[in-house]
């Protein structure tokens, strides 16, 4: 089985990214969208990164269009959303799918290792995995577990 830091994803600007850059780093993955009552986290998520990131930890965001169609806009329009509404500066990636045929490989891995309450699938928007340093996944946050909530879980990882 890929290992986290093997994957390669697209960056929201088109750009090839090998997760192997945030080798050493502490992670936290978030499916997002900018139509969900869930959208607000986008502030609390980018204040956990402001706070962090000089410790050696990154939050990065995928789009996904899949839970009532809540990110329907494309990449250009999802980067101006975050920028404006939320300054948001951590590292937001293409569009993606979470579940299903076409769920993105990145997502297949997190779900086998960590599944939700009931199944694999990802329940809706602002589903969160932390990851350690060394690519483990820690856990797994449901869409309710505001960001703040984490601050504890992360310095652990330190």
């Amino acid at each position: 089985m890929a290992k986290f830091h093997e994957f390669k994803v697209k960056s929201i600007d088109g750009h090839d990214v090998g997760l192997s850059e945030f080798a050493g780093k502490v992670v936290l993955v978030v499916n997002t969208a900018s139509k969900c009552g869930f959208t607000p986290q986008y502030a609390g998520l980018e204040t956990l990164y402001r706070k962090y990131q000089t410790r050696g930890f990154v939050v990065l965001g995928f789009p996904c269009n899949q839970f009532g169609a809540q990110e329907p806009g494309d990449e250009s329009e999802i980067a101006q959303f975050c920028s404006l509404r939320y300054d948001v500066s951590f590292p937001m990636f293409a569009k993606i799918e979470v579940n299903g045929a076409n769920t993105h490989p990145l997502y297949q891995f997190l779900k086998a290792q960590k599944r939700g309450l009931l199944s694999k699938a990802i329940k809706w928007n602002f589903t969160k995995f932390l990851i350690d340093r060394n690519g483990k996944v820690v856990k797994r946050y449901a869409p309710a577990t505001r960001p703040e909530e984490l601050n504890q879980a992360i310095e652990a990882l330190f």
